[in-house]
């Protein structure tokens, strides 16, 4: 009869037909046939209907429960992860006869550990009568599980005093603990012990190291480990992939994966792998990578999955091919939140906010709760005025779902307000969270400050973010120096120079380029050059801005010479280069010299001409006195001439004296922008100067009527430490009377010591 119901219920299982726990448990009769019913279940990972079964004859029958029946039902709650049965099972074997033994101490505790209430399992530890190699290692696992590194460290030096010997699975967690208290010492003392103790034949200890050194970001000693492995396993394999994808090494991530699948089937990529090399796939913008590795993922039955379904979805999507990364998220069969996540930051990373908006949409209705990183991707796309309106709406949603006191949501709130609104806005919202404010919101309020052209703000915010202490970084170095540049403070430029040497932030290159940016734009090309020729790795930033420094400030022989410097040293010219280069041609007059390099940007290094650089070149003709072939040359553009090429050739004009080309290129000017105060000045100023005074004043009648004002020029000066600024026709500073009168009597000087040609000239600009 027993065997009978055995078979039975096994029967009723293969056949996925569970029967209810009550109809099986009454009709069993004895205590063995309980327990063996019970063990069953276990076996055949029925975990919840075996602790049903446990519960039901507790409460209706009085057999009792072997040992060995205690020790699967313990290992059920550990898979099962149910702590409340383990601690009522736990507490039936503390009253039952059975005796206590460290096998079933041992999975107490890795129940306890498993299901994190180490608090439990260290009880249990400490009241072990006798402890062996796996006790130590399960508390261990447990605490490295769950984020007690230090404890887990602690108990494994205690485990070594207690003469035990480290076997695979005690170094695989206390490895993982290691990895992540990011003790590097400690990492490279556990490898020896792991070489003295468990040679390369411990699998598990190996993959572990793997992971460590991935972790510490030494790839050369993960890949030292991984080709000591004799035999490896898919395991091994996906570390070492994730480890080169992660830590920028993609190629070689890709060829791992090749050398992978070369073993004729006897691996096969999982989801993970998958995951790591589309990784590998995004970072190089190589879709058509990726696309190969989709082949597989489709011929390895993960084309639904939603791991692999995610990663693929995120690696069309940063690679800009939006129809195959919507495509890829249809085919997922049961896309989770992360799916969902990724294809709305891949669309509004794309500029497609709208339609993000519509996913978000979507989402919910499917029934997902968004998190803060469906919010935090839904704003990346809210980047100009228009996407204020979504922007304000997404805020609404981030109070609703409880997610304002999520400081990654409240600053990607500030960069949106940033650049959606107002400064004042920006304020407010950093305002409501400054107490709490790490380095990224610092870096995004400083951001939003440049954005809206409030340079002495982003010092003032500085001065802020130093009292807070928060830690500034690259990032927030590279705003304080644009602001130095914005307000041509060479004084502040260099107090920030001494700030970044004291913090270290200067060896790094994005640093040490912003500088010599600095120093050239504020006119100190000395310090600029001094500290480009002390750089060791020059990169394509640091030659062209030096370059660009020189050639503002009319030094265009030592700009093309650096130039040349560059070219010799492999470096490969961008188009800010040529723009640096062709302005210093124009400055020292080397029309041909101009235009050959002109020519070689688009047909050596293929650099597609902006209009910036036919703005050079027009400068470069006109300076030289070629307006006419600077005209033919604005008229072959394949660019539209916008208002910059114009102004360079009315600018010109001027200068020769050419008064029809100049209404040519104000006529122009004023098709693009009616209101141009710029045209209208300087046709006015050329009118002036060729003596056509009775044009000069209809035009400035004209401008009067029309209500277009030229916009006042602004300069400043620093007097012991007090900035003064100043603007054309100002009636704001306070000294303004004692300074106009001043200005009036050097003016009248400047009449009287005139030659009576220039005389007239004078009295009608005064």
């Amino acid at each position: 009869m027993e065997k009978m119901l055995r078979s039975g219920a096994r029967a009723a299982f293969r056949n996925n037909q569970i029967p209810s726990t009550s109809s099986v448990v009454s009709t069993i009769k004895t205590e063995e046939s309980m327990n063996d019913h019970i063990n069953s279940l276990c076996k055949q990972k029925f975990y919840k209907e075996a602790l049903e079964a446990f519960d039901f004859a507790q409460k209706n029958l009085s057999f009792n429960i072997r040992l060995q029946t205690y020790t699967s039902l313990i290992c059920a709650c550990s898979s099962s992860r149910s702590l409340a049965q383990g601690r009522k099972i736990h507490d039936q074997i503390s009253k039952s006869y059975c005796k206590h033994d460290t096998v079933l101490n041992n999975h107490i505790l890795s129940m306890y550990g498993k299901c994190g209430s180490l608090r439990e399992a260290r009880e249990v530890f400490d009241f072990m009568p006798q402890r062996n190699l796996v006790s130590y290692t399960s508390v261990i696992t447990g605490y490295s599980q769950n984020g007690q590194e230090g404890e887990a460290i602690k108990l494994y030096m205690e485990m070594l005093q207690a003469g035990l010997v480290p076997d695979q699975f005690s170094f695989g967690s206390i490895i993982k603990a290691c990895a992540s208290a990011g003790d590097a010492a400690l990492g490279e003392q556990l490898h020896g012990q792991v070489i003295k103790v468990e040679p390369s034949s411990s699998l598990f200890a190996q993959n572990a190291l793997i992971a460590m050194y991935v972790s510490f970001g030494k790839i050369s000693d993960a890949r030292r480990v991984f080709c000591g492995i004799p035999v490896k396993d898919v395991i091994s394999w996906g570390s070492i992939i994730a480890g080169f994808s992660q830590l920028g090494y993609e190629f070689e991530a890709l060829s791992h994966l090749k050398d992978m699948l070369s073993y004729g089937g006897v691996f096969q990529p999982n989801e993970y792998i998958f995951g790591s090399s589309l990784k590998a796939c995004s970072s190089l913008l190589r879709a058509d990578y990726g696309s190969q590795i989709h082949g597989l993922c489709i011929k390895s039955g993960f084309s639904e999955d939603a791991f692999a379904g995610c990663s693929l979805c995120d690696m069309y999507a940063r690679c800009s091919f939006l129809r195959s990364a919507r495509r890829v998220f249809y085919q997922i069969e049961r896309p989770d939140t992360a799916s969902w996540n990724v294809i709305i930051a891949g669309l509004a990373n794309n500029g497609y906010g709208d339609e993000a908006v519509s996913f978000f949409s979507q989402m919910r209705s499917s029934g997902f709760a968004p998190d803060a990183t469906s919010l935090r991707s839904l704003l990346c796309g809210q980047t100009n005025e228009m996407g204020l309106r979504r922007g304000v709406q997404i805020h609404s949603f981030v109070v609703k779902y409880g997610l304002v006191t999520d400081l990654s949501v409240c600053n990607s709130l500030l960069t949106m307000y940033g650049c959606c609104s107002d400064l004042y806005c920006c304020l407010k919202m950093f305002e409501d969270f400054r107490n709490r404010a790490d380095s990224v919101s610092w870096n995004s309020i400083l951001t939003a400050c440049l954005r809206h052209e409030e340079p002495a703000e982003v010092l003032r915010m500085f001065k802020m973010m130093l009292v807070s202490e928060c830690e500034t970084d690259h990032i927030t170095m590279g705003n304080l120096l644009r602001a130095c540049v914005e307000i041509s403070s060479l004084k502040l430029g260099s107090q920030v120079h001494c700030y970044n040497l004291k913090t270290g932030l200067v060896l790094e290159q994005f640093i040490t380029n912003g500088l010599i940016d600095m120093y050239a734009k504020c006119g100190s090309l000395e310090q600029a050059r001094s500290i480009f020729d002390s750089m060791d790795n020059k990169d394509v930033v640091s030659w062209s801005s030096l370059i660009v420094g020189y050639a503002q400030f009319g030094f265009g022989e030592e700009a093309l010479a650096l130039f040349k410097e560059m070219k010799s040293s492999g470096t490969e010219p961008n188009h800010v280069t040529f723009v640096g280069v062709l302005t210093a041609c124009s400055h020292v007059g080397l029309v041909e010299e101009g235009l050959k390099l002109y020519s070689i940007m688009q047909s050596e290094h293929v650099i597609t001409p902006t209009k910036e650089h036919c703005s050079c070149v027009v400068d470069l003709l006109a300076r030289a006195g070629h307006l006419d072939e600077a005209e033919k040359f604005i008229d072959k553009m394949e660019l539209e001439p916008d208002v910059v090429v114009w102004k360079t050739l009315l600018s010109a004009c001027k200068i020769q004296g050419n008064v029809d080309l100049a209404r040519k290129a104000a006529e122009n000017i004023l098709k693009i922008d009616p209101c141009n105060s710029t045209a209208h000045v300087l046709l006015c100023g050329i009118h002036a100067s060729s003596g056509n005074w009775e044009d000069a004043a209809l035009l400035r009648s004209s401008m009067r009527k029309h209500d277009v004002k030229k916009v006042p020029g602004q300069s400043w000066i620093e007097v012991k430490d007090e900035r003064h600024v100043f603007f054309a026709e100002d009636v704001l500073h306070p000294e303004r009377d004692d300074i106009y009168t001043v200005l009036h009597n050097v003016w009248l000087e400047m009449i009287d010591e005139s030659r009576p040609q220039d005389k007239k000239r004078l009295q009608f600009i005064h």
